[in-house]
């Protein structure tokens, strides 16, 4: 039997709408768990360069853990268990709030956190220590020499590792759906339980997350190929 496609599903009238909405909830579940993956990535991977102990090991036991569980998981984790592990004045304020979307941004960001603190790590082992040892003769101590001395030359080491983790957060925002989030991915769905029209729904669904990791890489490689002309000059 000829399958006969029908365009119109996704192009036009309310499912078109649907798809929208869920573009613009992947856009910014993504952009808030970037920005906060690469806030707890940076402690991370510093707490993990110190010479205190405690700080050593939990680092090392937050990357392990995190970066060798599924995310599914711990999705499933945060959505359902957060309430044992963070305060009670956390949980009522999360519940007052969007909790599954919370929880979403949660998983990706812990997760992602800790692949971007073992980039951040090799990007710090890539440069001299001397660099440090001079910094610290300065009079910086140690977090100011991370801050304006080491750091900003790792991150330009770690530029395309980060895009790539970056690619695989938005690529992993799809799987927040399993706990209710309205995004791309379940507004997908969504289309093909109403319509029958899945190959349309989903074909929709791929090409625009297709063009938000297009876009992103070709922001960043544009963003550190201007950079660099301005260093070079």
């Amino acid at each position: 039997m000829k399958y006969n496609f029908d365009w119109s599903v996704v192009l036009t009238g309310e499912y078109h709408q649907w798809l929208v909405d869920g573009f613009w909830l992947t856009l910014k579940i993504s952009a808030i768990s970037i920005v906060l993956a690469m806030a707890l990535g940076t402690l991370v991977a510093v707490l993990r360069m110190t010479k205190v102990k405690a700080c050593v090991w939990f680092s090392l036991a937050f990357t392990e853990f995190f970066r060798n569980t599924p995310l599914l998981v711990q999705i499933y984790f945060w959505y359902f268990g957060s309430f044992v592990l963070l305060p009670e004045a956390v949980n009522k304020w999360l519940y007052k709030q969007d909790f599954e979307f919370a929880s979403g941004v949660i998983a990706l960001t812990v997760y992602t956190a800790a692949f971007i603190a073992e980039e951040i790590r090799a990007g710090i082992f890539a440069i001299p220590k001397n660099q440090l040892e001079a910094s610290r003769a300065t009079g910086l101590s140690f977090i100011q020499a991370y801050r304006y001395v080491i750091l900003p030359q790792a991150f330009r080491i770690i530029i395309p590792p980060l895009i790539s983790q970056f690619l695989n957060l938005i690529k992993n925002s799809s799987l927040v759906m399993t706990i209710g989030v309205m995004d791309l991915t379940y507004m997908a769905r969504q289309i093909e339980s109403h319509t029958f029209r899945g190959f349309e729904a989903f074909t929709a669904a791929t090409a625009i997350y297709l063009c938000i990791s297009l876009v992103v890489s070709l922001t960043i490689n544009v963003y550190n190929k201007h950079f660099l002309r301005q260093i070079k000059y």
